[in-house]
């Protein structure tokens, strides 16, 4: 581990660590909401369906949530600098060829590779971070890097709708690739070189491929669920439902586990990744259903509404960083808590707007949940990290990744649920315009007000977790445990 010149101040060099490391997390937060916009002008320019053309989205998170784990072990195997550079030229490769793709098959296989590579610099942010600087830096630095992701998330639609309207949907990967070559130039020289952790260890490739399993049918169910049929998505839950059972018993029974189930035995460490999950879940269900509150209520056109959901990002920019650094000196779960807080009130004010609620209340409402999921976000990552052993913070940090991706998955698909059912069987004729500014406000209403139990049950689960030392006091957290 590197040494620092103060035990609260990086170095340059340190800080040029973290600066690479984030343009991972730059780069796979913009390519998480720089693709969605641009999905209709992919679809008429392949000539395909909508329900096709979501594929560029789906095949991707299922690759990447699915290698998260074994992305994570294979940078204990070999090396973290060396796969996350080639995961990073991976990555650019992918972006080369869903750029140059034809048709839509070879866009949905270029997309797959993509995510093969973009699992890597995803899951491999985080450990990183821990093994190269010290304890006492450890929020600090990794509220840079959720800085730089959350600012990669919030660009994405910008930048999406800019070079498809400008150019064509090809450059919104295309864009890609002088960030990759840069980074990779970067990581080359900057990134330390370290002896792997586990050299000997091996990936378990049947768990993996329950992951993949268990998480394809999963996607496929949420998104099928509310369809025309049904049926089909319950029995794609179901067989997602057994498969994730399957991967349990096969991480507590293999010689070689993604991840070491003994390490929920820690209530502080299963209880932080839980709650990693549910501040993810709120804030992607608000994400996924406010523009439908800002165009279908207020009657704001998409190009508007694009500008005042950009508050809810900026608010944890400006967060994240301050949170993560404050974390280092008085501990985490202060921070956490108030995080959890904050935006449990943010959600109560959304919950209470209507056509009448002026777009500035709007914008402070959305504003104020981004400053609490920033407030909230590094130090639980920080926490989660430092409640492992140095040798498993490598299958850590990709499930850190996981228990996110999973909580943006459920969040849009759950918080729309709980949308649909408030307005009952009435929702179908918003379309139509069937439906009044009134009935539709008190849908979305319940689904904050959903969300608002997310972060209650967030703050229940954080008050249960033991406080610790800060990590810069105690030695280096985690160790011994």
């Amino acid at each position: 581990m590197s040494e620092s010149t103060s035990p609260d101040k990086m170095s340059p060099k340190e800080l040029m660590i973290v600066i690479v490391i984030a343009l991972g997390s730059f780069m796979a937060g913009l390519d998480a909401t720089i693709v969605n916009i641009a999905l209709p002008d992919i679809a008429k320019s392949l000539d395909i369906s909508t329900v096709m053309a979501s594929w560029v989205l789906n095949a991707y998170l299922i690759i990447l949530v699915s290698l998260l784990l074994a992305a994570s072990r294979l940078g204990d195997m070999k090396g973290y600098r060396n796969i996350f550079i080639g995961g990073f030229a991976l990555f650019t490769f992918g972006s080369a060829l869903c750029g140059l793709s034809p048709t839509i098959g070879a866009l949905i296989a270029s997309r797959m590779i993509q995510a093969v590579g973009g699992a890597v610099i995803s899951a491999l942010g985080a450990v990183m971070v821990t093994s190269y600087l010290s304890a006492s830096l450890r929020g600090q630095a990794l509220g840079i890097v959720a800085m730089f992701t959350m600012l990669g998330a919030a660009l994405g639609p910008v930048v999406g709708g800019f070079l498809t309207s400008a150019f064509s949907w090809q450059y919104i990967f295309l864009v890609n690739l002088p960030v990759g070559i840069i980074a990779i130039i970067l990581g080359l020289h900057i990134l330390p070189k370290q002896a792997p952790v586990t050299p000997k260890a091996k990936i378990d490739i049947f768990g993996v491929l329950l992951v993949f399993i268990a998480l394809g049918s999963l996607i496929i169910g949420l998104t099928t669920v509310q369809g025309s049929d049904p049926r089909l998505g319950m029995i794609a839950l179901v067989v997602s439902v057994v498969f994730w059972l399957l991967f349990i018993v096969q991480e507590r029974r293999g010689k070689e586990p993604l991840i070491n189930t003994s390490l929920f035995a820690n209530r502080a460490y299963s209880l932080q990744n839980v709650n990693v999950m549910l501040i993810q879940m709120a804030m992607a269900g608000v994400m996924v259903i406010m523009p439908f509150y800002l165009e279908m209520v207020k009657k704001i056109p998409a190009g508007d509404a694009g500008a005042i959901l950009l508050t809810l990002p900026v608010g944890m920019i400006l967060t994240a960083p301050i949170s993560g650094k404050i974390s280092d000196v008085i501990g985490t779960k202060k921070p956490i808590l108030v995080g959890f807080l904050v935006c449990a009130v943010a959600l109560f004010f959304l919950s209470t707007i209507s056509a009448e609620t002026s777009v500035g209340h709007i914008g402070i409402y959305l504003f104020l949940l981004g400053a609490g999921t920033g407030i909230a976000f590094s130090p639980l990552n920080s926490a989660v990290m430092g409640e492992c052993p140095a040798k498993d913070r490598g299958s850590t940090s990709g499930l850190v990744k996981m228990m996110t991706n999973l909580g943006s998955s459920l969040g849009v698909a759950v918080v729309m649920l709980v949308a649909t059912i408030a307005a009952g069987p009435k929702l179908a004729l918003v379309s139509a315009h069937g439906l009044s500014s009134m009935e539709l406000a008190g849908a979305f209403d319940a689904a904050f007000l959903f969300c608002m139990i997310l972060e209650i049950i967030g703050i229940v689960l954080m008050l249960m977790v033991p406080a610790r030392e800060p990590s810069g006091e105690g030695g280096e957290a985690g160790i011994g445990i």
